[in-house]
């Protein structure tokens, strides 16, 4: 057995979760300003308050925007490359289309710019309007051949419709024939009411619950049949999906309404889709390669937020892992799932 023989300090990570907001967001170009439109408030030299609809939903630092200030802690997280995409609430699904549709076309262009500054350290997965399949599909369309972003991030649900509900399947078919991986991001999450807490709670619970209702349901929906080419990956490592396929996989046998709408064995469809490893145990993380595959997983930190994981290479290589199975999980895999080329960032 052959642990990882890269010193602690390599820089050869390659993060495919990490977000963007913007230093300043547009006024609204229409009449009155629509309820959910984000701006941003003072808050000191180095932080800004997101507003929406007249109170505080986050208060952030400057690496939220500032090309320079985000490179400049590769060297501490132990990074090569990162993949940046908006902070997952301003996917604005609740906005009417239209307006959706600016919004993001800002926050794509503002991606487009950090990307352009960042000498091939950054690349960038952009927002789509979901809530309008049209005007989704001809962003993605932009992000490709206008922008040369490298993938999209959507949310775990469209204003309750969980992303495996065969209505948004143009979407997918759209990613898979304009080679674009999806990142899927838990968003305004079921069961905040079962929550006895502060409001960080969101992020800590209810988010992985999301995310793993999303994955399940991309498995009993048969995503993965009809589009095997697709490249999809889960946050916060598919959230609770690992400890729900055993329950699927026995419910198979059981139910024969279960057995005949899900074509192909769960576990076996779980294995065809990606997950990031931002989960804070080895332990889990160990449990989550035996059940997904070594293949499938790669480094995501949540930066620059609060709640991210600052050091993912040293925890990867103190997890005790083969030397083959943490390059995979280190940048192999990553560079698959975006579609890049390791000699590309070389």
């Amino acid at each position: 057995m052959h642990r990882s023989s890269l010193p602690l300090s390599c820089s050869c990570g390659v993060d495919v979760h990490a977000h963007v907001i913007p230093g300043e967001f547009p006024a609204y170009l229409g009449g009155v300003t629509p309820a959910g439109w984000p701006s941003m408030a003072p808050a000191d030299a180095c932080h800004r308050h997101v507003m929406i609809d007249g109170k505080n939903y986050r208060t952030v630092s400057d690496k939220c925007w500032t090309t320079s200030r985000r490179l400049a802690d590769f060297k501490d997280m132990g990074l090569q490359l990162q993949a940046i995409s908006p902070m997952p609430e301003l996917l604005s699904y609740w906005l009417s289309a239209a307006d959706g549709a600016q919004l993001v076309r800002f926050l794509n262009e503002q991606i487009a710019t950090m990307v352009s500054e960042s000498a091939g350290q950054l690349v960038g997965l952009g927002a789509v309007p979901l809530q309008d399949l049209t005007l989704a599909i001809r962003e993605l369309h932009y992000l490709k051949a206008s922008l040369g972003l490298q993938g999209v991030e959507v949310g775990s649900n469209i204003n309750g419709v969980v992303i495996g509900d065969p209505r948004f399947d143009p979407f997918f078919e759209a990613c898979v024939a304009l080679d674009m991986p999806v990142f899927v991001h838990a968003l305004r999450p079921v069961g905040m009411d079962r929550l006895v807490g502060p409001a960080p709670l969101q992020q800590v619970l209810a988010y992985p619950t999301d995310v793993g209702l999303a994955a399940a349901s991309v498995l009993t929906g048969n995503l993965m049949e009809r589009y095997p080419q697709l490249r999809i990956a889960f946050s916060h490592g598919g959230g609770t999906l690992a400890m729900l396929l055993p329950r699927l996989e026995q419910a198979m046998s059981v139910f024969p309404a279960l057995k005949a709408s899900v074509h192909r064995s769960p576990t076996e469809q779980a294995r065809a889709l990606f997950y990031d490893t931002l989960v804070f145990d080895a332990p889990t993380l160990k449990h989550l390669v035996q059940t997904f595959g070594a293949s499938q997983l790669m480094i995501g930190t949540d930066y620059p937020f609060n709640f991210h994981d600052p050091r993912p290479v040293e925890r990867l290589q103190a997890a005790g892992f083969e030397s083959h199975i943490v390059d995979q999980l280190l940048h192999a895999n990553a560079h698959r799932f975006l579609g890049i080329h390791s000699s590309a960032v070389e």
